[in-house]
């Protein structure tokens, strides 16, 4: 009878639908999981960690000092410590190291240091420590001496830190005036020199280059060079400004170091902030995260032209994968013949799906970039040999590249609901006398408008976190400008760019600086998170939308 009860349970199907719950509560705790590492590693990183001071003995019994932010603590069982060498004692279970961020580097060569517990003897967060944040050899730890202004001390002793906070809040400003100046107003006349040089050997080449044209060019590139002569003369000026005053820090050995304002981001002392200073802290270094370029190889700064770059491929590639998505979908439900060739064809558009995205990235970099961009450098941009224009990786590939990925999501989700519809709705439209175009365009595609949107958000979803594909057809490292900017003309789909996966890929496994980088990865993980997430939020908004609005139409 036991026997039979466990049969009819079985063939009931109830021990499967318990099986799939379970699968899916495990997947939803593990994306929980992950999430939640995520938002603690990378929100915790900008908060600023109190500053220790650590008395401990070295191997030769030596009492030494060192300064810098506890980061983290590794315990290790005896005996594997034992097989890595370590010296235990009878009565030790386990070895507990501190890795300490010390900083510095310019003067120890390293930023990270592991002590062992056991060898502490004292640990103290004096008043007068203090972190430097520099824009070359990442922090500073030590006690802040004096100010100096060309060369002379103007504060020292308890008068410094104030001092020094004042002329780096000055010394950033001019910092500010000086970036302004190098990246709009120098970077626009250099520019504007180049497409003159460009426009003068494309001249020469179609034998068109006259006395009046070399007489026009030469008056625009006088006039550039006088203008630019003057911003040379303004940041000449800046430079000055912010080269005069410095800072005198003593690390924990007693060396003293002098450190130029120009070289310095902020300077703080987290042992004497209260709950308001740290959160004014935490807000400025957020800010900083998102509207700075980077620095220090990416360890530091902001990636706000990550941002920028990921947004705007995702952007223009919805730009071009959902009308030829829409337009594949259209003809292969309503107006190709149901028949083998056409379900070879959903065959092949459903097996593009699986196919790896490095595969699309290959076939982007030999047939775009090569083939095509090749073609229209020789057709249209001629002048620019042997530099290529289109024929090297850049935005515009890129976004091609990652749209011929997502397009077999796009087509599939809009021809599901193509046939949703019923089709007492096209005899209807067509019974009152509307073409069938007309039938298409008013009735048949607002009512799979909801359809078509789901395909886009599937595909953003998936185009926003791919890395291995970009790699080969526009993102890099490091992009000195962006591809949307005040030059002419404005939009410049040639240029590479930067993308938030790939600098997650970047800062995590390509760092010289691996302890530095971690945190950071952690971040802009997060924020590559919560970018996706809104750009899926707005399209499933704009899907809802139409979904009530056709809710009638399709009742």
């Amino acid at each position: 009878m036991k026997n039979l009860m466990i049969k009819t349970w079985f063939k009931s199907g109830t021990p499967w639908v318990w099986l799939n719950a379970a699968a899916v509560s495990a997947c939803l705790i593990m994306v929980v999981g992950v999430l939640g590492l995520i938002v603690i590693r990378g929100v915790g990183h900008f908060w600023p960690s109190p500053v220790v001071q650590f008395s401990y003995q070295e191997k030769d019994g030596q009492i030494q000092t060192l300064i810098g932010e506890h980061v983290d603590t590794s315990i290790t069982p005896a005996a594997m410590a034992k097989s890595t060498g370590h010296i235990m004692a009878d009565n030790e279970e386990t070895l507990v190291q501190y890795l300490i961020k010390s900083g510095n580097r310019d003067i120890t060569g390293t930023d990270f240091r592991w002590i062992l517990k056991r060898n502490i003897q004292q640990q103290q967060v004096p008043d007068d420590l203090m972190v430097v944040e520099r824009r070359e050899w990442g922090n500073f730890y030590g006690h802040l001496v004096a100010v100096k202004e060309n060369g002379k001390i103007v504060a020292q002793g308890a008068d410094a830190f104030p001092a020094a906070q004042t002329r780096i809040a000055q010394a950033l400003a001019v910092f500010k005036d000086i970036a302004h100046l190098e990246k709009k107003q120098v970077g626009a006349v250099n520019y504007s020199l180049e497409q003159l040089r460009l426009e003068q050997k494309k001249l020469q080449l179609e034998n068109r280059w006259d006395a009046a044209a070399e007489q026009r060019v030469a008056a625009e590139k006088a006039e550039l060079e006088v203008a630019y002569k003057a911003y040379q003369s303004q940041l000449s000026g800046l430079y000055q400004q912010i080269r005069k005053d410095s800072l005198v820090a003593k690390t924990e050995n007693g060396t003293e170091l002098e450190i130029p304002l120009s070289k310095i981001v902020r300077i703080f002392q987290p042992n004497t902030m209260n709950l308001f200073n740290k959160l004014g802290h935490y807000g400025g270094k957020l800010v900083e995260f998102l509207a700075d370029d980077p620095r220090e190889a990416n360890t530091e700064g902001g990636i706000f032209p990550a941002i920028f770059g990921t947004v705007m491929m995702v952007i223009m590639m919805s730009i071009i994968v959902t009308p030829f998505g829409v337009i594949a979908a259209v003809y292969l439900r309503e107006y190709a013949k149901q028949g083998f060739l056409t379900r070879l064809i959903r065959i092949a558009v459903n097996n593009l799906a699986g196919v790896p995205s490095i595969v699309y990235g290959v076939f982007g970099l030999g047939f775009f970039v090569y083939i095509l961009g090749g073609n229209i450098d020789q057709l249209f941009f001629p002048e620019s040999a042997p530099a290529p224009v289109y024929g090297t990786p850049g935005l515009l590939w890129a976004s091609i590249t990652l749209a011929l990925l997502t397009l077999p999501v796009v087509i599939v989700s809009t021809e599901e609901g193509l046939a949703r519809i019923p089709k007492s709705m096209r005899e209807g439209s067509l019974a009152l006398g509307a073409t069938k175009l007309e039938t298409l365009w008013l009735t048949v595609l607002p009512m799979a408008s909801p359809a078509m949107m789901t395909g886009l958000i599937l595909a953003v979803a998936r185009a926003a976190g791919e890395v291995a594909p970009l790699m080969l057809v526009g993102v890099v490292k490091l992009a000195p400008t962006l591809p949307l900017d005040g030059n002419y003309p404005f939009l410049h789909l040639d240029r590479k760019f930067m993308h938030l996966g790939f600098h997650i890929y970047d800062v995590g496994f390509q760092s010289p600086n691996v302890e530095a980088a971690r945190p950071l990865v952690y971040a802009t993980a997060l924020l590559l998170v919560l970018v996706i997430v809104g750009l899926n939020l707005a399209a499933i908004i704009i899907r809802n939308n139409l979904r009530e609005k056709y809710r009638a139409l399709e009742g």
